[in-house]
Formats: structure tokens, C-alpha cells, sequence
């Protein structure tokens, strides 16, 4: 009985000292800037054919597993961003919170496939590529930004259709 309570006594220190040990390595990965904030989070949502999805966004880089890959992108900021497939209206929304820009400060830059995302200024640095979940034609991107929040709005780009024949059976 008592070494049942020893074992888990003992696992219960282990999982602290591996707390501990992420810790080091994060100050020694020099994560930690006297002046430079850390912006780290994460969604979870069920994704299609029910399986999770997480996401994550910040400045920091826990390479998905904690206490491994530590480290920091300097100074930039990646914005949490979301996009819907709106088939309906033939679209996709792409929404990032970028609080304490302007919209002046702000450059997307888009492609069939992909979505940048930078912004600017003195004291704040955002940066992000979004891989789209489906095709658009660029030259369709509308964009607005208010009270932080950048929505982006581009037209699904269209199938193509194959035009076929009836083939006769004989």
C-alpha cells in the first residue's frame, strides 16, 4: 500500500521538475526580453469528419510539444486568425485581431492560395501567411479594419466545369 502512495507521490514531483526544466529552457532559449511581451495562444474546435483542431498564435514557439523547440520570434506578433467557407455566397472570410494598428499600417497581400498579413508601427509588429482552405481569385480581395479587427472577404474561385459527351454503348 505504501509504495502505491510512494509511486504516485513520486510522479506527481516528476511532472513538477519537468515544469521547472520547460522554465529553464524558455529563460535560457532567451524568451524572456526585459521590454518584450509574450503572446501565446491556442483554439480548439471540432473540425470537419468530427476531429479537433488546434490552433495556436503568438510570438512564442513551443514547437507543439512543451519544453521542446522553445523560442521567440522577435518582435512580431502572429495575430489569432480564423476563415470560413461561406459556399452559399461563393466566398471566404478571413478574420485576424491586430489590436493597436492602423488600417494605413496594414498590407495583405493575397494569392489563390494564400493570405499575408503585415502590419507595423512603432511599438507593435504582426506578421502572418494563412494557408487557404479553399481557391479564390485575388483580384476579388476586399478588406476592413475596425476596433482591431481585420476582416478580409474574396470570392471562392470558380470550378471549372468539364463539358462532356454521351458515350453510346455497344
Amino acid at each position: 500500500m505504501w509504495d502505491i502512495r510512494r509511486r504516485y507521490f513520486n510522479d506527481i514531483f516528476k511532472e513538477f521538475e519537468n515544469i521547472d526544466r520547460m522554465f529553464d529552457e524558455l529563460f535560457r532559449a532567451g524568451a524572456y526580453r526585459i521590454g518584450e511581451p509574450l503572446y501565446y495562444g491556442f483554439s480548439m474546435r471540432i473540425g470537419e469528419e468530427g476531429k479537433p483542431e488546434i490552433k495556436t498564435w503568438g510570438n512564442v514557439d513551443v514547437g507543439g510539444i512543451p519544453g521542446i523547440g522553445l523560442g521567440l520570434h522577435s518582435g512580431v506578433r502572429e495575430p489569432f486568425a480564423e476563415q470560413i467557407v461561406d459556399e452559399k455566397k461563393n466566398e471566404i472570410i478571413i478574420t485576424a485581431e491586430m489590436p493597436g494598428v492602423d488600417k494605413k499600417d496594414i498590407k495583405t497581400n493575397a494569392t489563390e492560395n494564400s493570405l499575408e498579413i503585415k502590419a507595423e508601427t512603432k511599438d507593435k509588429k504582426y506578421y502572418k501567411n494563412i494557408q487557404l482552405k479553399a481557391e479564390i481569385d485575388p483580384r476579388s480581395t476586399k478588406a476592413r479594419y475596425n476596433n482591431g479587427i481585420l476582416e478580409i472577404k474574396a470570392k471562392l474561385k470558380k470550378p471549372r466545369r468539364q463539358e462532356g459527351f454521351d458515350v453510346k454503348v455497344e
